[in-house]
């Protein structure tokens, strides 16, 4: 684990890291707050502001420029944060690995990043996000939004939850991960949100024949 240091969002506040810093603003000012383009009610993440009131909001750098390993230590620090909480502490342990020496400008290299990634994360029951300054991602809600916008290109690391299928769905490996973890306790407004995905596809696939 010697490719990323790691501090809590207190240390953050109470140390001299300026990439970390304007991370941990944004994540306490937008995250945990409504947008009027998100497209649902609630905050743009509802996972961000339990993390920081418990103390389970963690961010890093890398202390090496191979960044396929740093992306590697995220899984190993996950684990070793994990290891004392209990079921509901780790659904909240967060790790932001901000990446401030990146392009801000073209996403490229993040997206490819988090990509490569993604397989053996979600394989091992966790989700990995890419956030940028330009990030394309549209909304769940509105697609027209794009809520993963940050003022430093991150990867956002922590534990697959049920309410995680429709950023997985588009991918039969991701889906099969899922549906392992979670198909005998999938709550009945996730399974209608399952099916109504799979009707639109559909439908669209249909039309386009």
């Amino acid at each position: 684990m010697t490719d990323l240091r790691v501090w809590t969002a207190a240390e953050v506040e109470r140390g001299d890291q300026p990439a970390l810093s304007s991370v941990l603003r944004w994540s306490q000012d937008y995250l945990v707050s409504p947008h009027a383009d998100l497209g649902r009610t609630g905050p743009v993440c509802p996972y961000t502001q339990p993390s920081l009131r418990k103390n389970l909001f963690h961010l890093a750098l890398p202390t090496t420029d191979d960044l396929a390993g740093a992306v590697a230590a995220l899984r190993s620090w996950h684990t070793r944060l994990s290891a004392d909480l209990d079921d509901a502490d780790r659904e909240l342990l967060t790790l932001l690995l901000v990446l401030p020496d990146m392009d801000h400008t073209d996403s490229t290299e993040l997206d490819l990043l988090q990509r490569k990634a993604k397989d053996e994360f979600v394989a091992d029951g966790l989700m990995i996000g890419q956030f940028h300054p330009t990030c394309p991602e549209p909304g769940l809600w509105n697609p027209d939004f794009r809520p993963l916008r940050s003022p430093v290109p991150l990867l956002a690391v922590r534990q697959m939850l049920v309410f995680d299928l429709l950023f997985l769905i588009d991918d039969l490996d991701h889906a099969d991960s899922y549906l392992r973890r979670f198909a005998p306790a999938i709550p009945a407004r996730v399974r209608d949100q399952l099916i109504t995905r799979l009707v639109n596809r559909s439908y669209s696939e249909a039309m386009s024949a």
